[in-house]
């Protein structure tokens, strides 16, 4: 007998036979588990078990995994291999025409109600639906009638939901009520009217939706997509009067190689430089410039907060998506996260009032594009709070994907461009800020420069691995001088609610806390090249942004001379009068709906 890959010692083993061949495996599992371990891929459209993040949709709404199993007597039954257990001397087949049949058949009954436009639609090429119906061989559509007929929600500022294009899988609802824990999206409607949507099917924008976009990352159609803003950025690039910087985030140099077809993983920092200036930006900066700053601010209140009683923990406030989660969800702690704006958002102003005035431009034509890999940060541009003198601090934000879809409009090949270099002053930047991509990289590149404030001592050792790691909810002590910080990190917002509701009943006491919306942080952004539920991609995205930090000399934000310009020429002392007026901001409660 062939023994499975993985079994676990304290379950029953059974005897199975899959194909003719005889196996044992774990008492309970499912067919599904059972083939995988043999090599035996069986299609699957709703099914996603995301190990990573303890995340299994298991709903059996699309029956593209119908197995055969064998009873004798020539009486055999067609089972969903995703939820069905295995059971004693169970005896499959899933290479039977019937069970081909069967599968090809449940795709072409989605695609009967699914709209024919794949050479526009957002999702074309990376569809799973669209995927399946190439593997399956499904060359027509032998029924044809009526279709679902839903007006596409283009209410908010970061996610269009079109319900005509639902396959009513359920990945996104079990990602935003179980990972998330949101609540704002699940089945509605009976038959064949049936969608996925918030309660009563309100507008996005009306609903307490975060924007976190980890929805989109599973959809497997374009049911869910970010607004698409690079028809904004192009408008923009051709006009004469305008001056347009653009500013990439810190995960954006560790992903986007994916779109052209680069291993996972694959740092492309030089090369996106290059492909921006191609395109015409009148100037390349560096997001990782802003996140210094952040540090700075972020390092000064909490030492701030530590040595005049105020309130602690502080929580980091990168992350929009967290940002809007606490607003809603938890509105009796808006007094912990820090008041600074974002490491984009703090960019933006600064790009909007010093550079302007060293470069001698009016603001008003100024126009700043951030590359995100970050659906929310389309809708943190727009907050009203986050402006200085009635100007955007960022005028237009896409992400990783929009920026692969423009170099390739451009006809730029990607993979053959030289490095080039980000431009001055706005593209020095630290290791530090580089691991903001990464969970537990905020409160590191933090700590770094903390530490030596607190002590006076340089910091030899400026990794904190004890701050690294995979799991979304844990907790470290660091040694400062005679002082010992509790830090607390969440990375998933289900995570998140956990720590909060630890910090609200007094159950836990953290001086600091990082919270990023997303799991694994923003490597793993809604605004990424897709991973289809495969996180051995997010894990060489995070090692990447390690590297980058290891790649670089200066590793502190303190020690950014640009930085440390723009503060002697232009904001004083960090978390002083100016700098807050600038750089800090203010959280309001929020409708939870």
């Amino acid at each position: 007998m062939l023994e499975p890959k993985e079994a676990d010692d304290h379950k029953e083993i059974i005897p199975i036979k899959i194909n003719d061949q005889n196996i044992t495996v774990p008492v309970g599992i499912t067919i599904l588990e059972a083939a995988h371990q043999i090599g035996i891929r069986i299609p699957t459209l709703c099914h996603l078990d995301l190990h990573d993040i303890k995340m299994v949709n298991k709903t059996s709404s699309c029956r593209v995994c119908m197995v055969e199993l064998s009873k004798g007597n020539n009486r055999n039954d067609l089972v969903p291999a995703c939820v069905t257990p295995v059971t004693r001397d169970m005896e499959i087949r899933t290479d039977t025409l019937r069970a081909i049949r069967a599968r090809r058949m449940a795709v072409e009954l989605l695609l009967s109600n699914h709209p024919n436009e794949c050479f526009t639609c957002p999702k074309n090429l990376e569809c799973e639906l669209q995927a399946l119906a190439a593997e399956l061989g499904v060359r027509q559509i032998r029924w044809e009638g009526e279709r679902m007929d839903y007006p596409k929600d283009v209410s908010s500022d970061a996610i269009v939901k079109d319900a005509n294009k639902c396959i009513y899988c359920r990945r996104c609802e079990t990602m935003c009520n179980e990972v998330q824990t949101c609540g704002i999206l699940s089945g509605i409607g009976r038959g064949f009217d049936s969608f996925v949507g918030p309660a009563f099917n309100i507008p996005m924008a009306e609903s307490s939706c975060t924007y976190c976009g980890q929805c989109v990352q599973v959809c497997p159609t374009a049911a869910l997509t970010e607004v698409n803003h690079t028809d904004k950025v192009w408008e923009a690039l051709n006009d004469p009067d305008k001056h347009v910087v653009v500013q990439t985030a810190p995960a954006i140099r560790a992903a986007l190689g994916e779109l052209f077809n680069m291993e996972a993983g694959t740092l492309v920092t030089g090369k996106m430089v290059t492909a921006l200036k191609r395109m015409d930006f009148d100037a390349v900066f560096d997001t990782n410039f802003g996140a210094d700053i952040t540090v700075m601010e972020e390092a000064t209140e909490l030492i701030y907060r530590m040595n005049n009683e105020k309130r602690l923990p502080m929580l980091t406030s990168c992350c929009p998506a967290w940002v809007k989660f606490i607003e809603h969800q938890f509105p009796e702690l808006l007094d912990v996260p820090s008041t600074c704006k974002s490491p984009h958002i703090m960019f933006g102003t600064i790009a909007k009032t010093y550079y302007a005035e060293k470069n001698e431009i009016d603001p008003d034509n100024i126009v700043v594009v951030s590359v995100m890999p970050c659906i929310a940060k389309k809708a943190e541009a727009k907050r009203p709070e986050l402006t200085k003198d009635e100007h955007n601090n960022v005028d237009i934000v896409i992400t990783t994907r929009e920026l692969g879809a423009m170099i390739k409009e451009a006809g730029i090949e990607f993979a053959e461009l030289p490095e080039s270099d980000f431009d001055s002053p706005m593209g020095m930047a630290s290791g530090a800020a580089a691991i903001f991509g990464n969970t537990g990289g905020v409160i590191e590149a933090v700590i770094r420069t903390a530490c030596e404030w607190i002590t006076g001592d340089p910091l030899d050792n400026v990794e904190f691995d004890q701050l690294r790691g995979a799991n979304g909810l844990r907790k470290a002590a660091i040694k400062v001088g005679n002082k010992e910080l509790r830090i607390g990190i969440a990375s998933g917002l289900g995570n998140a609610r956990q720590l909060l509701e630890q910090i609200r009943d007094g159950k836990e006491d953290y001086d600091a806390i990082e919270i990023m919306a997303c799991p694994g942080g923003c490597v793993a952004g809604g605004g990424q090249p897709y991973h289809h539920g495969n996180y051995e991609i997010v894990r060489k995205r995070q090692e990447a942004i390690y590297q980058e930090d290891k790649n670089k000399q200066l590793r502190k934000a303190h020690e950014n001379i640009e930085v440390l310009k723009l503060y002697k020429e232009y904001l004083g002392e960090p978390y002083g009068e100016f700098a807050q007026d600038l750089l800090h901001t203010h959280f309001e409660e929020r409708e939870r709906i």
